[in-house]
């Protein structure tokens, strides 16, 4: 898979940095996958769970999430969103247009 705006989540998860070595472990497995649906991500991420147009990862227990858009067919993922716990419960995500 390929990330698209991996710098862009590195300088979000920049934030937390209790949250580096996860982000870093979490990139260099996607980097290496090739996954043709969610179930195939659930292999390797149980927790990972479909919301509408993104795919939602658990990060560093319960403490983050990071959503990205996948694009199976061309093996690439878009960063979209690197949160809290609690943003992510406040679904200001989820006016994305992509959502």
């Amino acid at each position: 898979m390929h990330l698209i705006s991996i710098s862009n989540l590195r300088a979000d998860a920049g934030q937390y940095p209790d949250a580096k070595k996860q982000i870093d472990d979490w990139y260099a497995t996607v980097k290496s996958a090739e996954w043709d649906n969610l179930e195939d991500v659930r292999k390797i991420y149980r927790d990972a769970e479909a919301v509408s147009n993104f795919t939602v990862f658990n990060i560093k227990g319960n403490a983050y999430r990071l959503i990205v858009g996948i694009d199976y067919e061309h093996q690439v993922l878009y960063y979209k969103y690197f949160l809290t716990h609690a943003e992510y419960n406040k679904n200001k995500w989820k006016n994305d247009p992509y959502f």
